[in-house]
């Protein structure tokens, strides 16, 4: 026969053993935004070059991307925003799903076997290539970083 004391002490150890892969993911996002906000990307020479402007001299749809997060490390959210509006406006959306894989993890919910339904999927993907075609037009210049 179990005590229910054993259980309890089970299922906290099952729920910490749960959450340690969204808990890791949020301490290498912490990590990554904390390195770019010490180190800043404007500065020549801290990080490579996109190897798609190097090759192509366009933007690719995460050009500005590591200047944004600096920007937003740096509490200048209007700054971010020029730099790479689609990177910013993601992280609402990145937040969310990492807040539900955190509960579901806890509760003891199984993973969802997709991210989203494949047609929000779809429309994020047509999202990212208007935009990447966009800002390498004259009148999306605004758009680039």
């Amino acid at each position: 026969m179990t005590m229910p004391h054993a259980n309890l002490e089970r299922r906290g150890a099952d729920r910490l053993r749960s959450v340690l892969a969204p808990l890791g993911v949020a301490v290498a996002a912490g990590a990554v935004f904390g390195v770019v906000g010490v180190i800043d990307p404007n500065e020549p020479g801290h990080y490579p070059t996109c190897p798609f402007l190097w090759a192509t001299g366009l933007y690719c749809p995460g050009c500005g991307t590591m200047r944004t997060i600096h920007a937003l490390a740096h509490l200048d959210p209007v700054a971010a925003a020029g730099l790479n509006p689609l990177a910013l406006a993601m992280v609402p959306f990145l937040l969310f799903w990492w807040g539900r894989w955190l509960v579901r993890a806890w509760q003891g919910r199984p993973r969802r076997t997709t991210l989203a339904h494949p047609a929000w999927l779809w429309a994020f993907l047509a999202i990212v290539l208007v935009y990447w075609v966009v800002r390498n037009l004259p009148f999306g210049a605004f758009l680039a970083p």
